[in-house]
């Protein structure tokens, strides 16, 4: 049954559970994995907190299974609002959907509906063994919420982030081919954390081997974090051995292809969802030119270098009409954070296409 035909009236105090719900899942320190962020808050009859919980992380107790250990006995009879539909499958985990029913819980109200074939269900079993159930409370901020998970869960690939740094006049290094520094250093703390937010970085083997970086997600001390993304290189050339993306400091994986597409399916059979593209100028091309970019984050330095190397290499583009326009999200003016520097600007873009 879908969210449209399965909405029922929300009482003020479930309204308000859903959007407490929605900041237990958003707790920040859960690592990034293949499972969405989940929260889950019980009321009793008259609208009170009984418990929350919430999910933190793979193998890991799910939000609703949290919530009910801790209401133990007082869990029979409430209501379970819950940011995404129930599980009704046997994972690491067992099933929310039977550990609800186990324990008593008269109505359950949830926001997203699993998109997850394997884990959909869990609103008509409830609802089969006599459970009140209620979907689609909230819905847009529990999607938003978990918009990396939704969209490789729906597409069946990771999520594509292009970040791209360059002077104003479109250079992402000059032309004797330095790079350090163009943009702030308020944009290069930025850029960390965004990579925090994704679960792998792709490079292609080009920029390995012209510019050697680490590819770890570092704080403001330049530090690296305790938690990393995988380092993804991709191409058939061979590493020099002594590269650092090879050392320890995180997991490596070397995809042999020049492939757009197979490259993310063989991320996605890692269980990867978020993809962080931090390549060359031929890299982003190929990513662009296949449509698997999903969201372009620009920084833009006030600078001009009038020759060198651009930020995309050619899209097979020879018209103005015919140019690549995503559409503008967000605009934001990152201020200096040392001495002697100017603003950058940050553009977020996601392109024009139906399925965003």
């Amino acid at each position: 049954m879908s969210d449209q035909t399965s909405r029922q009236a929300w009482t003020a105090a479930e309204t308000a559970a859903m959007r407490r719900a929605l900041e237990l899942a958003a707790t920040p320190g859960v690592p990034l994995g293949p499972n969405p962020r989940v929260g889950c808050v019980l009321l009793d009859a008259d609208g009170r907190t009984v418990a929350e919980g919430h999910h933190r992380g793979a193998g890991t107790a799910h939000a609703e299974a949290d919530a009910l250990a801790r209401a133990g006995d007082r869990a029979r009879g409430t209501t379970a609002v819950v940011t995404l539909e129930p599980c009704n499958h046997t994972g690491r985990t067992g099933p929310c959907s039977q550990a609800l029913l186990a324990a008593g819980v008269r109505r359950v109200v949830h926001a997203q509906a699993d998109p997850n074939p394997v884990a959909a269900g869990g609103a008509d079993t409830l609802r089969a063994a006599g459970v009140e159930v209620a979907s689609g409370l909230l819905a847009d901020e529990a999607r938003a919420l978990n918009r990396v998970w939704t969209f490789a869960v729906e597409t069946g690939r990771p999520f594509v982030t292009w970040k791209t740094a360059a002077t104003l006049d479109g250079r992402s290094a000059a032309l004797d081919g330095t790079s350090r520094w163009i943009s702030s250093t308020a944009a290069r703390r930025d850029t960390h954390r965004l990579r925090a937010l994704a679960d792998t970085m792709l490079v292609g083997t080009g920029t390995v081997l012209a510019d050697d970086p680490r590819l770890t997600v570092r704080d403001a001390h330049d530090r690296d974090l305790s938690h990393q993304p995988l380092r993804a290189v991709m191409g058939l050339r061979d590493l020099p051995p002594t590269s650092r993306v090879l050392d320890d400091a995180a997991e490596t994986l070397l995809l042999r292809t020049r492939d757009p597409h197979e490259a993310l399916a063989t991320l996605r059979q890692h269980d990867r969802q978020h993809v962080f593209l931090e390549g060359g100028a031929a890299l982003a091309a190929a990513f662009i030119r296949a449509g698997l970019v999903d969201e372009v984050v620009a920084y833009v330095a006030p600078a001009f270098l009038g020759a060198g190397t651009g930020t995309v290499a050619d899209l097979g583009i020879t018209t103005v009409s015919a140019a690549w326009r995503p559409v503008v999200e967000d605009v934001t003016v990152l201020e200096p954070v040392v001495a002697g520097e100017q603003p950058n600007v940050r553009i977020t873009l996601r392109p024009q296409r139906e399925d965003h």
